[in-house]
């Protein structure tokens, strides 16, 4: 089971392309850092801008940094069904662990359109699939109902909870069972989330304060809950200034000011504005970043 702190990766570019250098020295130092698995080409890693050979590319790179050491969950969910799994297809050659496939945007499927949707992609491709639940961005909500539906499936294995429905986990995992992968998509709010029979957080922060992050998600699991508490409360300045603006622009900022990234994103984000950058790096000194 995935558990712990997963990154949500950025994806560093270098003018108009991929740095793909620095992408991989980002994931070896994730990994170095403690980081518990990876995640390319998510909505952190600009997936909505990166053309089909860069989100291919991406994965493969991050496959081969990461050399089996932690678990990669590719992105790969589309508004298509067909696209979606040629991009699962894809990331199960590349040799990805598992794959995060985000509900369908803008189309506003049923549930039982959701329900076809990854059946669809489970039978189409043999690899452990994590639904990716954020109606803020994609409108759409997976019910609880559906989900239990779906992980009927052998390959369907957990959930992105980005709901921020703390109330979720617990009725998730009360209709579908422990042994069902919840990760919450929400940095600010996985104290209440792994209280509610969580395992772990598809964490933006952990660009940023990887080792931070893994040590919280590691005292948690030894039951530390006081060493969890300190590294909880001070992190959150961080989460707060991290989606100050739209997201990845102000953990790109941060990235950069690691030496990690360069601070671009594509259009139509733009670079976090010097407000942003302000609070960003306010943070950053508060948590003991720089």
């Amino acid at each position: 089971m995935l558990k712990g702190s997963l990154v949500a990766l950025i994806t560093p570019f270098k003018g108009d392309a991929v740095d793909e250098k620095a992408f991989q020295k980002f994931v070896d130092w994730q990994i170095k850092q403690g980081t518990h698995g990876l995640i390319p080409v998510g909505t952190t890693g600009e997936s909505p801008t990166l053309s089909h050979d860069e989100h291919h590319r991406v994965i493969d790179l991050c496959v081969e940094a990461a050399g089996g050491r932690v678990p990669v969950v590719a992105g790969t969910g589309s508004n298509s069904t067909d696209e979606a799994i040629s991009l699962t297809r894809h990331a199960k050659e590349a040799g990805a662990d598992a794959a995060l496939v985000v509900t369908p945007y803008y189309n506003k499927p049923t549930q039982e359109g959701l329900y076809q949707h990854y059946k669809a992609i489970a039978d189409a491709v043999d690899l452990p699939i994590i639904i990716y639940n954020i109606p803020g961005r994609c409108v759409v909500d997976m019910s609880v109902e559906t989900m239990a539906r779906l992980a009927k499936h052998p390959n369907i294995v957990g959930v992105k909870d980005a709901t921020n429905d703390l109330a979720r986990p617990l009725k998730t995992r009360l209709a579908i069972g422990p042994k069902f992968c919840q990760l919450s998509g929400e940095d600010a709010t996985i104290g209440a989330f792994l209280g509610q029979g969580g395992h772990g957080c598809i964490s933006v922060t952990g660009n940023v304060a990887p080792k931070l992050c893994s040590q919280m998600h590691e005292a948690w699991q030894r039951g530390d809950l006081k060493r969890f508490g300190v590294l909880r409360d001070r992190l959150m300045p961080l989460h707060e200034a991290l989606f100050v603006e739209t997201s990845p622009a102000p953990v790109k900022y941060a990235a950069s000011l690691l030496g990690k990234s360069s601070s671009d994103v594509r259009l139509p984000l733009v670079a976090a504005t010097p407000a942003a950058q302000v609070r960003v790096r306010k943070a950053m000194e508060q948590v003991g970043l720089i």
